[in-house]
């Protein structure tokens, strides 16, 4: 939450309350395993509890949680082949 915001933000939910930055314990399922955030940047009602969570910071861990983070990248390249060295054709021979 690298900004903030002075204008309230009201409450989609209960139309009563405000949404306040909090730093909340962030609950998803990864495959069949919990995974539990702690203090992840999150809006919350002060009136019914409501949980809008920071879109940057989803990002950054759907990133962390992907299974194929720090590995490293196959290669798409194409190495060029070797020249081959051409049969028949000879340099000319230097004057003598």
């Amino acid at each position: 939450m690298d900004t903030i915001n002075e204008d309230p933000i009201p409450c989609v939910e209960c139309h009563a309350g405000v949404l306040q930055p909090r730093r909340v314990t962030y609950f998803t399922w990864l495959g069949r395993e919990l995974i539990t955030v702690p203090h992840f940047p999150a809006w919350v009602c002060d009136v019914c509890g409501r949980r809008e969570y920071d879109e940057r910071a989803i990002q950054w861990l759907n990133i962390l949680l992907d299974p194929n983070a720090g590995k490293p990248t196959p290669s798409n390249r194409r190495t060029p082949p070797h020249p081959r060295p051409q049969t028949g054709i000879h340099p000319p021979m230097p004057e003598s």
